[in-house]
């Protein structure tokens, strides 16, 4: 994690190209600029989620599916249930 950090503050402070400085640290461009990237999201320059944000997001959107699930499993208990008591009757 502090790599990218310190190549993301060598790329904002050094006014060379995003490339050369991918080059010089040994990287590729591709992930330099994505480490720009989500640091700009971090720092609250650029829209997004950071990565905390997202895993958090990640986290509920799981738990809601399981939770909505859950609830048609109950919900054809319930019916299958109350059948069984009509006919019982």
């Amino acid at each position: 994690m502090e790599f990218k950090a310190e190549a993301v503050r060598l790329y904002r402070e050094s006014g060379r190209a995003l490339q050369q400085v991918a080059d010089d640290l040994g990287v590729s461009s591709n992930s330099l600029r994505e480490w720009v990237k989500r640091s700009d999201v971090a720092e609250g320059a650029r829209p997004g989620l950071a990565a905390d944000e997202r895993a958090e997001l990640n986290r509920l959107r799981r738990e809601v599916r399981i939770l909505r699930e859950e609830r048609e499993i109950l919900k054809k208990a319930a019916v299958f249930f109350a059948e069984e008591t009509k006919s019982r009757r």
